[in-house]
């Protein structure tokens, strides 16, 4: 693999995994747009890494709280902010892992990462986001996130083993139909992503256990650190962003991205 082919990887995960537009659909294109092998599961595995180091560090407040209220959680007391937290994140995270390992064992998970697949994704689930963000309210905030609405959330978050359809995206559409205003709904969203990807990430690691060498960890390396830093980036201007504009502008790229490759997948 050269070195430009892997930062391109890493700059691509970081980008797309916490903006709406699908990092996996993105994932799975660039080796047929550029010609090459797909970049393998330790790649994958690094790059995670290192958007998850992003998104811990960007809302670090809300881990450390999360953090603090798991002894409390495990003992059934979810009396607290930080407890409530962290047992709505593990009760969401709950259907992605069930679903995954169901799709990773029958391989149909292979069998969907298809321009097909991905296209209609984009387009479809495009459309669904912004129905949702131009009718649902602005009236909730993380404050009153519920159990039953974690589940559902969790729902909406296992349809994203679908390439194309974005995880962030498809939790997004999911919060703003619940009445979540953009900034918490994206907030929850990301949030929720922190346990999926290191439950992804441990499920790509049994993969690649014992096949690393020290040029395939050195590579790995270089992909996370590049990874977290664009993701610190997409982060940032996403949630800053949320502040003045809607979801409409990803939800375009979506739409002109999923036809192209619809065009391309029927030709």
């Amino acid at each position: 693999m050269s070195l430009y082919y892997l930062l391109l990887v890493a700059v691509i995960q970081g980008l797309t995994e916490f903006l709406p537009v699908s990092s996996s659909g993105h994932l799975v294109l660039l080796p047929h747009l550029v010609g090459t092998q797909d970049q393998g599961p330790a790649i994958d595995v690094a790059v995670h890494v290192g958007t998850l180091g992003a998104v811990i560090l960007f809302f670090w407040q809300d881990v450390k709280s999360a953090i603090l209220g798991v002894p409390r959680m495990l003992t059934g007391r979810i009396d607290t902010d930080g407890s409530k937290l962290a047992f709505l994140l593990m009760v969401a995270t709950i259907p992605v892992v069930i679903i995954g390992l169901i799709l990773k064992v029958t391989g149909l998970a292979d069998q969907m990462r298809s321009i097909t697949v991905i296209g209609w994704s984009m387009l479809l689930f495009g459309v669904v986001l912004y129905y949702y963000d131009q009718i649902g309210t602005e009236e909730k905030t993380i404050q009153d996130w519920t159990l039953g609405e974690a589940i559902k959330l969790g729902l909406w978050q296992a349809v994203a083993l679908i390439p194309g359809t974005s995880r962030s995206g498809i939790t997004i559409t999911g919060a703003r139909k619940m009445g979540y205003n953009r900034k918490d709904g994206a907030r929850i969203s990301m949030l929720m992503s922190i346990p999926t990807i290191i439950a992804s990430g441990v499920l790509l690691g049994a993969d690649v256990i014992g096949q690393a060498d020290w040029e395939l960890l050195k590579l790995a390396g270089i992909g996370a650190v590049f990874a977290f830093g664009a993701a610190m980036l997409a982060l940032s201007l996403m949630m800053k962003l949320l502040n003045t504009i809607s979801f409409t502008p990803y939800v375009i790229y979506r739409v002109i991205l999923g036809v192209i490759l619809i065009a391309i997948a029927y030709m």
